[in-house]
């Protein structure tokens, strides 16, 4: 009988999750029934929203149950199958967890994936919902302009590298901000910004009067925080604030209380909206299609920061948190 080690959630963190709040575990792995599919995992995401997933504050979905495997997207390959559509060999991603099996049905499965000449990892971060937030935020909210001036927060990783691209490739300049020296250079010699503010080291209002003498006509957000405190002062005309994540803050609970942003939106006419990417996944698809286009074609390149091993999974996310990554976060079992 196959053995399968898991990782569960054993204790809700305050803040981001530790490497203690998680626990490794062996199970044996369950007989499939009519209906499903037995996945063998290969790669493991790390998401930032896994920190949501798992708090007992208000979120877009469900808190993962105490003592259960860990809620994650995955990629895998199926090995055994009684569900219609579905083939020992088939490459697939889905909610398969932080585990070596899973014995899901076909519910469980983001999308069976398609593009074979591109690796399997990717359907995790640059062709999967990393990618999909990126391209979908951008076309539905921010609706880049040619010359347009696009500011993302977390320029480096997985969602922003692919926010930044985009804007480029819609004609746009992109300034990015991020955490260190190193990724600043890698935002411009990479992901092609015209500039990087390292956060930590310099002042992010000042650096963005410099760079953004005529105000910010899009703002992808994925921190909150100070730092967006700083871009809304230079917000331009009509501009648009997609909101995609709030890594800077540590605790909801209480609710923090920061400057008010309510009057920059007046003056400035802008708009400011909330993006989760599983409310347009019928734009999935679509959006997947196209980024491999742009990769194909060599106008899309991405990261990947690859742990080895399911030991690696309890610290992975506080890692993130800490900085640790360049580029999406795998765990890498096969």
């Amino acid at each position: 009988m196959l053995q399968n080690r898991r990782v569960l959630l054993k204790s809700r963190p305050t803040g981001v999750a530790q490497a203690e709040n998680f626990s490794l575990d062996t199970a044996p792995v369950p007989a499939i029934a009519d209906g499903e599919m037995l996945v063998r995992n290969h790669f493991l995401s790390v998401e930032p929203a896994m920190r949501g997933w798992i708090a007992d504050a208000a979120n877009y979905s469900a808190p993962v149950p105490l003592g259960s495997v860990m809620r994650a997207l995955c990629a895998g390959t199926v090995i055994e199958s009684r569900a219609p559509g579905f083939s020992p060999g088939d490459p697939v991603t889905g909610w398969f967890g932080w585990q070596d099996y899973a014995t899901v049905a076909p519910s469980a499965v983001v999308r069976k994936i398609a593009e074979a000449d591109l690796p399997l990892s990717a359907s995790l971060g640059i062709l999967g919902i990393n990618g999909a937030t990126a391209h979908t935020a951008l076309s539905m909210i921010g609706q880049p302009k040619q010359g347009e001036t696009v500011v993302v927060s977390t320029a480096a990783g997985a969602v922003g590298s692919a926010a930044g691209q985009i804007a480029n490739i819609h004609g746009c300049r992109t300034i990015g901000i991020t955490s260190s020296a190193a990724k600043q250079r890698l935002c411009v010699e990479q992901f092609g910004y015209e500039a990087a503010i390292d956060y930590r080291r310099e002042d992010v209002d000042a650096r963005l009067a410099e760079l953004c003498p005529d105000g910010i006509d899009i703002y992808y957000d994925n921190t909150a925080g100070a730092i967006s405190d700083a871009v809304m002062r230079h917000l331009a005309l009509r501009s648009r604030v997609i909101v995609c994540g709030t890594a800077a803050i540590q605790n909801w609970v209480d609710w923090p209380l920061g400057p008010r942003v309510e009057r920059h939106l007046l003056v400035r006419r802008a708009r400011m909206e909330g993006f989760v990417i599983f409310d347009h996944m019928d734009r999935y698809e679509d959006a997947v299609a196209q980024l491999a286009a742009w990769i194909r074609e060599g106008r899309l390149t991405y990261l990947e920061d690859i742990l080895d091993g399911i030991e690696a999974c309890p610290d992975a996310l506080a890692g993130l948190y800490r900085g640790e990554n360049f580029g999406k976060r795998l765990i890498r079992l096969v």
